[in-house]
């Protein structure tokens, strides 16, 4: 049964059986599991594409912010599959930026990279189950099909109901789609506005394995915060939607979803949101300016309005000085504020 949106309470699966694993994937979900009764444990999960810009870096703070006023742990993971957008010595800079900051994880540092089997074990269990089907569709008919208004498309089903052909044709593979079943995918939300999305007409079949052969991003994350027993997903409301197609991969494997709290954005003078592609300002202008972490922890944590305008404090000293109640109220009144079109 889908926890019913807004409420507190984790979203548990059991409407849909799982399908057969592997007695290993058992047992990396059961772990999951474990961990998750534990106690809190969030992440942040960047990948290394370039420098971070400081949207990115106030989302690192905001995440280690929720989950050590739970007592929780906090993971850092790098999302380093795709592998041609990586660039070198992007992943030790985001180390070094978020070291520099003082947020520090617990625990070794966690690569996708190095989870392909995991993600891979998952993938053949649920082709076996029956649940995938390869399609064909080039990127130009998918783009024709695309929503007025700049709204996401959603993909129409064209190859679900034709004889699989999973091999190569003129030299191209076929993308791996999860059939999904029709009805509401809902998920606890904190911040925005209630997490539930038809899976038909909002959602549409979920690509797994991409036509070049590259894991999805919604599967390796949909898979990562079960099998770590994740709690709290902090991350930037520009990934609001994204929450659908990994909570019909969660709810195909069964377990316990995260609770989101999907933040607003950070936008520069004009409006826009900030990008690594167009190199918004991240940390290195600020330290050769002479600015210090504690100035540079000040800036982030006013831009939402958690301490006045020219504040300086260590990200300790924010964490002594707030609570999870008066983070979670600020933090959804500005996502109230800023939901809208441009960004969910």
């Amino acid at each position: 049964m889908i926890q019913p949106p807004g409420r507190p309470e984790a979203a548990l699966f059991h409407a849909v059986s799982p399908p057969v694993l592997s007695e290993g994937l058992r047992q990396q979900l059961a772990l999951g599991e474990q961990r998750r009764r534990q106690g809190p444990r969030g992440r942040y999960a960047p990948s290394p594409t370039g420098p971070l810009h400081l949207g990115n870096l106030r989302t690192a703070l905001l995440s280690w912010l929720v989950t050590r006023l739970q007592g929780g742990e906090w993971l850092l993971r790098i999302d380093d599959l795709d592998t041609p957008r990586n660039r070198p010595g992007a992943e030790e800079r985001i180390l070094a930026d978020l070291a520099w900051l003082g947020l520090a994880w617990d625990g070794p540092l966690i690569r996708q990279s190095e989870r392909r089997g995991l993600y891979a074990g998952v993938l053949s269990s649920l082709r076996r189950a029956g649940d995938l089907y390869p399609c064909r569709c080039s990127r130009r008919l998918l783009a024709d099909i695309s929503a007025p208004h700049g709204a996401a498309p959603v993909y129409p089903g064209f190859c679900r109901g034709l004889a699989p052909r999973w091999g190569p044709e003129q030299g191209r593979l076929p993308s791996w789609r999860l059939a999904l079943e029709p009805g509401t995918l809902g998920w606890t939300e904190r911040l925005a506005r209630p997490g539930v999305l038809d899976a038909s007409r909002e959602v549409g079949d979920v690509v797994l394995r991409r036509a070049d052969g590259f894991l999805a991003y919604h599967l390796a994350t949909a898979v990562d915060e079960l099998t770590l027993g994740i709690t709290d997903v902090v991350r930037g409301l520009d990934l609001w939607a994204a929450t659908g197609p990994q909570m019909a991969v969660m709810r195909r494997l069964g377990g316990t979803a995260p609770q989101f709290w999907h933040v607003p954005l950070w936008r520069d003078g004009t409006g826009q949101r900030l990008s690594k592609r167009e190199g918004s300002g991240g940390l290195a202008p600020l330290r050769q300016a002479g600015r210090t972490p504690a100035e540079v922890v000040g800036l982030l944590a006013a831009s939402v309005e958690l301490v006045p305008e020219g504040s300086c404090l260590s990200a300790l000293e924010l964490l002594q000085e707030t609570d999870l109640d008066s983070l979670r109220g600020q933090l959804a009144r500005l996502a109230q504020q800023r939901s809208d079109a441009a960004e969910i």
